[in-house]
């Protein structure tokens, strides 16, 4: 059983991402999970008294409980899949704390988002919510662009440095989600060495282990430019799922938290997973 978390705000954006996660779960028995938190629309307004507060609560409540019956009517609708179970969750908090309490709780595999840029002209894809949820919730994340309309992936990309060991629990998710749609998987190493230490080889020897069902291909390309290099392996290899690790003082750490995070970026137009690399049941 699959358990897929998806936090909403009822936008286009969302709905995009809703759509994605329906089709490329569509093979796997799966719940899920369809997350509004109104926390932030109850403070909306400053200056109001306890007693308006409470009615706000009240109002925003039956106004998501009402609105995320609508969404899952719809999901169904659009995919009328037997394999499929749709859970409302209205919640009065912020969308970090209770996606994270969700995710504990429920034990879920992974939480899709719907993101995008600032304005259409940026490289970022990432909205603040989404990079919140990525840095503080220990779950795999697929953030969906709005402006990417296909479904089913043919070329995944997985770059990793093979500096830490890989978590199982994650690597069936990568395993399962290539094998459901035969698509080609790539690993790539970035590095300007020739050979890997003794760490990066047991590393890579479990990684191998764990995704020998899916034959994946290993590369390695040359380069100090990470962001760069990613960015054309992208491109080249015509990839439409790219998957990283998250990790604390990792490269994609690095993109994602520093204060320039705004003029970096990768130029990501593509779905793309962050595995947490944290143990989980």
């Amino acid at each position: 059983m699959r358990k897929v978390l998806i936090p909403t705000d009822f936008s286009d954006n969302a709905m995009n991402a809703i759509k994605y996660a329906m089709e490329l779960f569509k093979y796997d028995r799966t719940d899920f999970y369809m997350m509004h938190a109104y926390g932030d629309e109850v403070y909306s307004t400053p200056g109001m008294s306890r007693k308006e507060i409470n009615a706000a609560k009240d109002n925003a409540l039956h106004a998501s409980n009402e609105e995320l019956h609508r969404k899952i009517e719809e999901m169904k609708t659009i995919s009328p899949n037997p394999r499929h179970n749709y859970y409302p969750i209205a919640v009065f908090g912020a969308l970090v704390d209770e996606a994270n309490e969700i995710a504990e709780l429920e034990n879920v595999d992974v939480i899709v988002m719907g993101t995008k840029g600032k304005s259409d002209d940026r490289n970022i894809t990432f909205g603040s919510n989404t990079l919140q949820v990525i840095k503080y919730v220990k779950c795999p994340v697929l953030a969906v662009p709005l402006a990417y309309k296909e479904i089913q992936p043919q070329n995944i990309l997985f770059a990793t440095d093979y500096m830490l060991p890989y978590q199982r629990r994650e690597l069936k998710l990568l395993s399962t989600l290539t094998q459901n749609f035969a698509a080609k998987l790539k690993i790539l190493h970035i590095s300007k060495f020739d050979e890997l230490s003794f760490r990066q080889e047991d590393n890579k020897a479990f990684l191998e282990y764990c995704l020998e069902q899916v034959q994946p291909s290993y590369l390695q390309l040359p380069g100090t430019d990470v962001t760069g290099v990613i960015n054309d392996a992208v491109e080249n290899y015509n990839t439409d799922l790219l998957v990283m690790i998250n990790s604390r003082h990792s490269f994609l750490e690095d993109f994602l938290f520093t204060s320039k995070v705004e003029k970096i970026g990768l130029e990501i137009k593509i779905p793309f997973l962050v595995l947490q690399n944290l143990p989980r049941n």
